[in-house]
């Protein structure tokens, strides 16, 4: 609610059953993304990204398609490969990015057929469904938007990208608190849009820091990057930045001034 009234466009949240610290607490994106979406009225809601590949498709449809309705179009799907092997072989599941990338494919695919509210069969290496029927379907058309995110330079998550609606890079050489400048997210872009083959909407988000205490906000460093392409900037809110107050602090100081 702060920061729908603070004016900002979205609220994302990470997607995570583990941490790398063993006693790392963790919340259920869903859940939150939910209670989110309970308490506001215009923002964008989202799992920027779901892990696709350690979930069952048709809970996620069902999940997801009842978001949609329930916030009259707000949602959007992130999904991408996860970024922890462990939250696969903890619990006996493939940690290969190889299995994870073709069960991601599938899952997306099977996802798009199960929001149509037409009838349903899909036989594929690792998911299957044999005449299934989904209703409601969501509000948005064609479908909700998703977005897959992707680890530049490596360049499958960018061609899968394409194939959907819009895409949101890190980059292997910058870590946490770091952004990439706005000529890799040009690279980026290149790459992507050379192996799109739909003219629609295609968003492109990435996460960065800003100061919300200078004049503008940090508006004149998001206005570089939305040159470069940007439709969404996500201001990063995670542990390293500071406690839980101060990322309240930033989001009550309201979103960049783009110019």
């Amino acid at each position: 609610m702060a920061a729908e009234e603070a004016g900002w466009d979205g609220f994302f949240v990470w997607d995570h059953l583990l941490w790398d610290e063993p006693e790392g607490h963790v919340a259920d994106p869903t859940v939150v993304i939910g209670a989110a979406a309970a308490r506001t009225e215009r923002i964008r809601i989202a799992i920027m990204v779901s892990s696709l590949a350690r979930r069952r498709p048709a809970k996620v449809a069902r999940e997801t398609a009842t978001l949609d309705v329930l916030t009259a179009g707000r949602l959007i799907v992130g999904a991408g490969l996860g970024t922890l092997s462990a939250e696969f072989t903890a619990f006996g599941e493939s940690g290969d990015p190889r299995v994870r990338a073709a069960r991601l494919d599938e899952s997306l695919h099977l996802l798009d057929a199960l929001w149509t509210g037409q009838p349903v069969t899909f036989h594929g290496e690792y998911l299957t469904a044999a005449g299934v029927t989904m209703r409601p379907r969501p509000v948005q058309r064609p479908r909700i938007p998703i977005w897959c995110g992707g680890r530049w330079p490596n360049k499958r998550p960018f061609r899968r990208a394409a194939r959907w609606d819009g895409v949101m890079p890190i980059h292997t050489g910058y870590g946490l608190g770091e952004t990439m400048p706005p000529a890799e997210l040009r690279a980026v872009l290149a790459y992507t849009q050379e192996h799109r083959k739909e003219t629609g909407q295609f968003d492109v988000a990435l996460e960065g820091r800003t100061d919300g205490a200078a004049a503008d906000r940090g508006g004149q460093l998001v206005t570089s990057y939305v040159r470069a392409g940007l439709t969404w900037w996500i201001e990063a809110l995670g542990w390293w930045r500071g406690t839980p107050a101060d990322a309240m602090n930033r989001i009550r100081q309201g979103p960049p001034a783009v110019g």
